[in-house]
Formats: C-alpha cells, structure tokens, sequence
C-alpha cells in the first residue's frame, strides 16, 4: 500500500513516499546488483549498465517466483548526478506504472567501470508464492 500523504510534498520522478507490506507477504531482499553480465562483461555506457543492472535484479526476482512488480523499495547507487536522468527514465521503462519506494546516492562504487548498483526489496501475497 502506497503512502503519499498531502503534508509532504509530491512526489517527483516515479517513486512513492512509503510503501507498507502488511504482515504475512513474502519479503525477497535483493543485494546490490552490479552492472556485470553472466560472462563477466561489463557495459561501457551508462544506459547500457544500467539494463544490465535491471536484467540482474529481474532474474534475481524471477529465481523467487516474483516479478519487478513485487518491487516495493528500490536504492540506485550512481557514481555521477549526471546520471540521475537517464536512471530515472530506464527505472520508469521497466517498472513501468509501479511506484515503490525509492533512494538514490551519488557514491564511489568498489570497481570503478561499474558506473551505478542497485537493491531491492520485493514483497508478495503468500498466495502466489511458488510451489
């Protein structure tokens, strides 16, 4: 359940202030996803990077059953703020209409090619839980 209240401000970018799991929903916690492909390649462009990054976490949901829109809380760790449009309109593409909640800083990621990481955090009715 989204929380959006009117005393805090809109808002902006695709995302919701707070988002509540009710008790008893699967919780799937995804560590942080780096910008590298199963062989070991890694992306030159940020865009490129960061599908990769969003691939990761898809697979990641799907070995649990869930899908990106079991998505209740992402953190997007950008290594530039000239990045922040881009991350935001391919988070949009591939989320879609969902707005979970949502943290993005400006860090200096272990491995310096590795130009953004994102985690997530999931959640999903026991009754769609895989057999």
């Amino acid at each position: 359940m989204r929380h959006d209240p009117p005393e805090v401000a809109a808002p902006i970018g695709g995302y919701t202030h707070g988002f509540e799991v009710r008790p008893g929903r699967r919780l799937l916690f995804v560590s942080g996803q780096i910008p590298e492909r199963n062989d070991g390649t890694v992306p030159e462009t940020f865009e490129e990077q960061c599908h990769v990054v969003w691939d990761n976490v898809a697979a990641i949901l799907v070995s649990a059953g869930m899908t990106l829109a079991d998505i209740v809380k992402v953190t997007t760790f950008l290594t530039d703020t000239g990045q922040a449009d881009a991350n935001s309109r391919i988070r949009r593409e591939r989320l879609g209409d969902l707005r979970p909640a949502l943290t993005v800083l400006v860090v200096r990621t272990l491995d310096p090619k590795w130009l953004l990481e994102i985690e997530a955090i999931a959640a999903q009715e026991p009754s769609s839980a895989p057999a």
